[in-house]
């Protein structure tokens, strides 16, 4: 059963970049649904269960919330942008990168990283360099696609951060009702001031919108989450790196996807270095337990999405 819940994980997270990229909707409307239909359904329950919880929010957590709706808003704009840009495959593997920030960030705050860390973000670096070079000869859209998900997965890795600081006080379902319905109100915003329709897509547009939501949202990071209670976080994270590969696959057979064979050698050294980076964390956190203060202790479950 585990390997079945893992297998089916790894596509439902996979198959959230092909599904936005095909989708033909404005990038703002696709991000607002989906986190409202998320919200809707993995928070809505708490909304109910949770009255007392969230009646006892205080000004500390509803900072944290803030700025994890913020980042989370602004991840998908990026993320969901740099798809109409650059190939699915390099905008996935590139967003991943959050687990390589969060060990940045961690290090800029005064947690020295361990020593397979920084090899691990060296490799990784060095794919990204080979994956932006080739996109560079391309066109300067793939390019800018890149930059965008390099700040995307920047985004998710201070979503994940003050997640983590904010699920200290309060369970998933209120968390995942505020952070996913605020998301959605900042989202909705953005689409009024810049002007970007909310309704009238095709009927495609709209299964894309839902497809994306119930493979990424439900069937990808619930069933994450779940077997982050049954198994080693080491391993789910080590799982849902699997997203990388698994997006370039399903890019390439349904959307005919073809890329430099240079490309491809640069995901896989995104994909060896994120693998080190994580283990590096756990091997950091087996040795001296993390602090209050330790931002990084929760296992990543965004993945690229």
């Amino acid at each position: 059963m585990i390997i079945f819940l893992s297998i089916l994980g790894v596509i439902g997270v996979s198959a959230s970049g092909p599904i936005m990229a095909a989708t033909a909707a404005p990038v703002l409307a696709i991000a607002f649904w989906r986190n409202l239909i998320g919200a809707v359904l993995m928070g809505g329950p708490a909304a109910v269960s949770k009255r007392a919880e969230f009646a006892a929010l205080r000004g500390p957590d509803v900072r944290r919330l803030s700025i994890a709706a913020v980042a989370l808003a602004l991840h998908f704009v990026c993320f969901i942008s740099a798809l109409k840009l650059t190939s699915v495959a390099a905008a996935t593997a590139l967003v991943c990168l959050q687990v390589a920030w969060i060990a940045l960030f961690n290090a800029l705050l005064g947690s020295r990283p361990h020593g397979a860390v920084v090899a691990g973000l060296g490799v990784a670096f060095v794919g990204v360099v080979i994956i932006t070079g080739f996109d560079l000869s391309l066109s300067r859209d793939a390019l800018l696609g890149d930059l965008l998900a390099l700040a995307g997965g920047a985004l998710a890795a201070v979503y994940q951060m003050a997640g983590a600081a904010a699920r200290r006080t309060m369970s998933t379902g209120t968390y995942t009702t505020l952070c996913y319905g605020a998301c959605a109100v900042i989202l909705l915003i953005l689409c009024a001031a810049t002007g970007q329709p909310v309704t009238g897509f095709s009927p495609a547009a709209w299964v894309g919108i839902l497809g994306v939501t119930l493979m990424a949202q439900i069937m990808g990071h619930s069933v994450f989450n779940h077997l982050l209670a049954v198994m080693s976080p080491l391993v789910v994270s080590m799982i849902i790196l699997l997203e990388i590969p698994g997006a370039a696959v399903l890019a390439a057979v349904f959307l005919g996807e073809k890329l430099p064979g240079g490309t491809y050698g640069g995901l896989v050294l995104i994909l060896l270095g994120l693998a080190v980076v994580i283990r590096g964390q756990q091997r950091r956190r087996r040795r001296r337990p993390a602090s209050g203060s330790s931002l990084a202790a929760q296992p990543p479950v965004l993945g690229g999405d």
